[in-house]
């Protein structure tokens, strides 16, 4: 029987604390995530359930709710993109790596992540151009500059990296669908 140095058996002890400070994190980040949504979904029912009584029972509306409703759908969107990767929820044609072998079908992946990750970096980089050259332009009712409605692009694009990396080795072993899971809970890196 071979006994640990003290050393050993704290570093034992420091790389599962690590790795639970590590899972600990992945779940704080996923709900501040959720939380985005809900409260942007829940401001966009609130918004429109009011401007529709208002229409019906005062025949007067909120001049800029539409305008809000569909720029804060915007947000919602691109913020929601990193969590629906984590469900497996994205198109995926994965055809191609059903049918090849193990390290065939895994070398495969790897590719379609690389390209996947270059893709979203690029549309960080394009999402930046975008936000910079619209900044000056106001929207009609708000008077909001553009760049900060467009600013949901990089930022969501930022969120999908961190999704897809946190689940990149559950990608790499099985695909889109080993993302999807029967219960509601995201995939968490392991």
């Amino acid at each position: 029987m071979t006994l640990k140095r003290p050393a050993e058996r704290r570093g034992a002890t420091s790389t599962g604390a690590s790795e639970m400070l590590a899972r600990k994190a992945e779940t704080i980040f996923i709900e501040a995530n959720r939380w985005a949504l809900i409260a942007i979904l829940s401001l966009m029912a609130v918004l429109v359930f009011t401007n529709v009584c208002l229409r019906y029972f005062t025949n007067h509306s909120i001049t800029w709710s539409d305008e809000v409703s569909r720029h804060l759908m915007i947000w919602l969107t691109f913020i929601g993109a990193g969590l629906t990767l984590r469900h497996g929820g994205l198109v995926a044609i994965d055809n191609l790596q059903a049918v090849l072998a193990g390290r065939q079908a895994r070398a495969l992946r790897a590719l379609v992540a690389a390209i996947m990750i270059i893709f979203f970096l690029t549309m960080i980089w394009a999402g930046k151009i975008y936000v910079e050259r619209t900044m000056f332009q106001t929207t009609p009712s708000t008077r909001i500059p553009f760049g900060y409605i467009y600013l949901a692009m990089p930022i969501g694009f930022g969120l999908l990296i961190i999704h897809f990396l946190l689940v990149l080795k559950t990608y790499l072993a099985g695909g889109m669908g080993a993302l999807q899971q029967s219960d509601d809970a995201p995939p968490v890196a392991g």
